[in-house]
């Protein structure tokens, strides 16, 4: 099995990701199987004139060493599929080649799910992809595990691969399913071994919390096949010993004094969690918090989770100014979320025609079924809305 991972490790960056990565890995390992029979069957016929013809070499000074301090690398790491992300993650290439590479060659991902986590044309991640492949085979870049003193500067990428190979879970990028299981309990479990791996990384706590307590939701943002908003969730669907867990991790990383954008997540989606009702939530606190990650983190994206924290705390114009704002709507453009926060804080403010003209923008860029279902849905509520108000 090894081997055959080694072999995907040569082949997979240079022709792609098979259509089947699991079959791939379980034909080629057979094919080492039979290979290593017949290679023991040879060396048994041939192995007497050899020993004959042959004197015994020894091997070159320091290769038992070597060798040794290899295997003793390789068994720092709890986990093969861990290791090579650590093996993938190389810091010869800048951190976003890193992680599209590991994401498209060990996460399981396609180009177009790898675009949307990164906000890219999917043209133009796949021209990241042929360049990070080309600088690997030019620079000669070798795929091997880092040894222990190495692992801090190969952190940062690692822990973006387990958080987007958990988001694509969460939400599936397509597809008639919102949720892929499969991806968020990998995730979860790769978050866990690194956490086992580095015990004391605050970050890495905060990972961990984040992705349980989104998982936690998991049951009651799905129910029939449609989707169900955080605010109209029955949380009595939600998990509560993953609840428990995520709260006293992200409790124990924040009192580390290292505060970081996955631990302040963690420390919004618990929040959340902790509201019995969607109207005791503390939306002051979540949009506190969220100013204390745009700083750390001044992303678009965050710009947006912001902004519709400041107007669910009672300040809906405000917030939905902000959302106009260049800084916002001039990146998210093209972002369906971006679109479909607009248009529910235009009907919270009873602007029918503007919003209906955002849900339809957004549920035009949606491209998970699920999600289009779900707007399509907001819009004909809208219509029934407008018709009542005509009414009276």
């Amino acid at each position: 099995m090894s081997e055959a991972f080694a072999a995907a490790l040569t082949c997979w960056p240079e022709r792609g990701l098979p259509l089947n990565p699991a079959a791939w890995i379980t034909a080629a390992a057979h094919r080492k199987i039979i290979d290593a029979a017949r290679r023991e069957r040879t060396r048994m016929e041939k192995q007497d004139s050899l020993l004959y013809e042959t004197p015994t070499a020894a091997p070159p000074p320091g290769a038992q060493a070597e060798e040794a301090e290899l295997e003793e690398t390789a068994m720092h790491y709890p986990d093969d599929r861990l290791r090579l992300i650590f093996t993938c993650c190389h810091p010869a290439l800048n951190p976003e080649a890193q992680v599209a590479l590991t994401l498209r060659t060990l996460g399981g991902l396609s180009t177009p799910e790898i675009a949307k986590a990164f906000l890219l044309p999917e043209a133009t991640l796949a021209q990241r992809l042929v360049r990070a492949k080309r600088k690997i085979q030019e620079a000669h870049i070798p795929y091997e595990i880092p040894r222990p003193e190495r692992v801090p500067e190969r952190l940062g990428p690692v822990r973006t691969v387990i958080y987007l190979i958990f988001n694509e879970g969460y939400t599936a990028t397509s597809g008639s399913d919102l949720v892929r299981r499969d991806l968020c309990a990998e995730a979860i479990r790769l978050g866990r071994l690194l956490n086992e791996l580095l015990p004391d990384e605050a970050e890495s706590l905060g990972l961990l919390a984040l992705m349980l307590l989104h998982d936690s939701r998991r049951d009651a943002r799905n129910v029939n096949g449609a989707l169900v908003t955080l605010e109209d969730q029955d949380r009595s669907l939600w998990d509560r010993r993953a609840i428990a867990e995520g709260s006293q991790l992200v409790e124990k990383a924040l009192r580390m004094g290292r505060a970081g954008p996955y631990q302040l997540q963690a420390a919004i989606a618990a929040l959340h969690s902790q509201a019995s009702a969607a109207e005791e939530t503390d939306w002051r606190q979540i949009a506190a918090l969220y100013r204390l990650l745009l700083q750390m983190n001044p992303s678009p994206v965050i710009a947006l989770n912001c902004a519709v924290a400041v107007a669910m705390s009672g300040r809906l114009e405000e917030g939905l100014e902000q959302i106009d704002g260049p800084a916002i709507s001039g990146a998210l453009g093209n972002y369906y979320l971006f679109h479909a926060a607009r248009a529910d804080l235009l009907r919270r403010l009873e602007r029918w025609p503007e919003a209906a003209g955002a849900y339809r923008q957004a549920a035009g860029l949606a491209t998970n079924q699920v999600e289009r279902d779900f707007l399509e849905r907001r819009l004909r509520e809208l219509s029934s809305s407008q018709t009542d108000d005509a009414r009276r």
